[in-house]
């Protein structure tokens, strides 16, 4: 089912469908069946927080959807573009149907946008964020320096954010599970031995060190019993 819906685009979605591009024809907001609509299979995010989710369908309930989601049509039904967290959290608050915008993509367009909206989010898993980064690097042959621009940060936090993947799995993983922070991965990217940095992250881990730990061990100006007898805070920074 599709009824016309009147209300505006969202401006974090206009953002990503810019004036005059490929991407934008007309602009009609339409509200579809929520049930016609299914979740992109090359969706570059790996998980939504649950709590987060549940503080989304609480205002959706009080508001609606505000923003729209993006989708194509595939199969008879609708396949997300832009905008999963925002069709899970409706779903999880009873709406049965979503307020959508329907666009002919190709799979790389809707690749492109889906990777672009996930990196311009505040609350994304790091790891998901450098791969993100990366796969608009290798997919699309953008430069650093265009990345930046199509997703709002400056080149400098794109190429950090790279350089993580380039840890060990173990690390990597760790990273995903929020056990160690973007800032205990950063100071292990000071070492180049693989090894050594498996070492210094199981002492993360079983210490609790914090970043300023970190980059004192990977010096080699301290050992850990110096560091945990100085009583310094410890928390994740």
């Amino acid at each position: 089912m599709v009824t016309p819906n009147k209300r505006g685009l969202g401006k974090g979605l206009g953002a990503l469908i810019p004036q005059g591009s490929v991407f934008t024809g007309g602009r009609t907001i339409v509200n579809i069946d929520i049930t016609k609509v299914v979740p992109n299979p090359r969706q570059p995010r790996s998980s939504f927080a649950k709590e987060g989710l549940e503080d989304l369908a609480s205002s959706i309930k009080e508001q609606g959807v505000i923003e729209p989601i993006l989708v194509r049509m595939r199969t008879g039904k609708y396949e997300l573009v832009a905008g999963e967290r925002r069709w899970r959290a409706a779903k999880q608050a009873g709406l049965t149907v979503i307020p959508s915008i329907v666009k002919d993509f190709t799979d790389e367009q809707s690749l492109e946008l889906a990777l672009i909206e996930n990196l311009q989010r505040e609350d994304l898993n790091p790891m998901d964020e450098a791969e993100g980064y990366s796969r608009l690097i290798q997919e699309f042959k953008l430069t650093q320096d265009q990345v930046a621009k199509k997703v709002g940060k400056n080149r400098t936090t794109v190429t950090n954010m790279l350089r993580i993947l380039t840890l060990p799995e173990k690390i990597k993983h760790s990273l995903a599970k929020e056990e160690i922070s973007v800032g205990h991965a950063r100071a292990l990217l000071a070492i180049s031995d693989a090894a050594k940095q498996l070492e210094i992250w199981k002492q993360i881990i079983s210490n609790h060190l914090n970043v300023r730990d970190v980059e004192i061990l990977v010096t080699g100006k301290s050992e850990v019993s110096k560091i945990k007898k100085g009583g310094r805070k410890r928390a994740f920074t």
